[in-house]
């Protein structure tokens, strides 16, 4: 019996997610729970497994192709499997005629429950080809239109186009899944994200170029920034900071620290722990914007910003005030190795109520993040260097200085607390040494 696989709901606000890599073929043997395929969302990386044992038929989604929650990505073949949907339809092949007619008018309107509930990328592909999707048949539950519709419309010539006044009234009133489907509803108080431009819209590039395809991640990646920076006023500041003490007391401890806890002691814990002190003083900063509301958070969950050649994460560091220096560097180490290894989950991913970025790392001194939404604020780590400073008695002497870098929505927060909040940071990396700090 032919069954069908579905793209799975990878998160609660989740509505769609991209084929990165298929693990199986057609005529692979498989058993369930192994894995077919790797899957891209907004949210995570993760492998989709199978949901029965049997033969896999045909591969409906292709790679670095994006699917609807729900929709079909692949069939398999499975021995004696019978389904609920199955039994449905032999229960309604023998269901009287006299009821017939209306319940298939009532399923006809239940059909429909679905018809407005639009993914990103059928949004996408209406706007560039001026479709209106009132007029649009949906094959998807609930008469959902998915992308296949749309791209079959296209690919036939038959595309119902809008009119220019639709066209505008369809701009300004869209209804998105992600209002649908977000934790909050801030439709009212944020503008619609601006589509997509087409590809011909750019001018051609002269002599020799090479065209690079968008990549699944790398598209989730810009659709995130443009959200953020769309939707969420953006202000920022720096403050210097001296952490000659910090560094001394580090590179002091900092091999013994390797011996016995078999990790790398590096400076991102520190900066970690003097933010959660900050933030535990100014809980205003550990906040996010709710349209009508701003929903302040009692959890710290610290987000990190990691980086590999082609793909960012930002897993997270729950109940970071709870942990130690000991315990921060722990949870460094592991949610870096997991993104080496790709082995992060949804709920490494989940729950961060304000990010640390160490772009210290790549010799950065100055950025401008961009915040990591819907959270108010977010902090760059820029790189630890010597220079010559002018000390409080007018001496110069060589310190080690680091810049740190502050994004904040405008909306939830303002120069004077974020000001108090970078300087209660200052405070505590410049007095952190050997007589004030413990690792454990």
């Amino acid at each position: 019996m032919a069954m069908k696989i579905t793209m799975p709901q990878l998160g609660e606000s989740v509505t769609e997610g991209t084929i990165t890599k298929w693990l199986v073929k057609p005529g692979d043997k498989v058993n369930k729970y192994d894995p077919i395929a790797e899957v891209m969302t907004d949210k995570v990386n993760a492998e989709v497994p199978s949901s029965y044992t049997g033969t896999i038929g045909e591969l409906i989604a292709e790679e670095d192709e994006t699917i609807a929650v729900g929709e079909v990505i692949c069939t398999m073949e499975v021995a004696g499997q019978r389904t609920e949907g199955d039994e449905a339809t032999s229960q309604d092949t023998v269901a009287s005629p006299a009821t017939t007619a209306e319940e298939t008018s009532t399923s006809k309107v239940k059909d429909e429950s679905n018809k407005k509930r639009y993914s990103p990328a059928v949004l996408r592909l209406s706007q560039e080809h001026n479709i209106d999707l009132e007029k649009v048949d949906g094959s998807g539950k609930g008469g959902r239109i998915t992308r296949k519709d749309i791209l079959a419309l296209i690919e036939n010539g038959e595309t119902p186009k809008l009119s220019e006044t639709t066209r505008n009234e369809t701009k300004e009133g869209v209804v998105r899944e992600e209002a649908i489907e977000a934790p909050f509803d801030d439709s009212e108080t944020t503008s619609p994200q601006p589509p997509l431009a087409k590809s011909d819209s750019f001018p051609k590039a002269s002599g020799r170029v090479e065209e690079i395809p968008i990549s699944g991640v790398r598209r989730a990646i810009a659709n995130n920034m443009v959200k953020s920076k769309h939707e969420a006023p953006h202000a920022w500041m720096m403050i210097e900071v001296d952490v000659t003490n910090l560094v001394r007391y580090r590179n002091k401890v900092k091999d013994e620290f390797f011996n016995k806890e078999d990790i790398k002691l590096t400076f991102l814990p520190f900066f970690i722990k003097a933010t959660v002190d900050a933030l535990k003083a100014y809980p205003e900063v550990n906040s996010m914007w709710a349209g009508d509301k701003i929903l302040r958070n009692k959890d710290i969950n610290i987000s990190l910003a990691v980086a590999t050649e082609k793909e960012l994460f930002v897993p997270v560091i729950k109940h970071a005030d709870e942990k130690t220096i000991k315990g921060l560097a722990r949870e460094v180490n592991n949610l870096a190795t997991k993104v080496r290894t790709n082995t992060l989950k949804q709920e490494d991913m989940q729950g961060g109520t304000f990010t640390v970025n160490n772009t210290g790392s790549f010799g950065s001194v100055q950025s401008q993040p961009i915040i990591n939404y819907p959270q108010a604020a977010i902090l760059s780590v820029e790189s630890i260097v010597k220079r010559p400073v002018v000390m409080e008695n007018d001496a110069i002497a060589v310190r080690h200085m680091v810049n740190l870098c502050m994004s904040l929505d405008h909306r939830i927060l303002d120069g004077l607390i974020c000001g108090k909040f970078m300087g209660h940071i200052k405070n505590s990396l410049e007095s952190m040494n050997e007589k004030t700090m413990s690792l454990y």
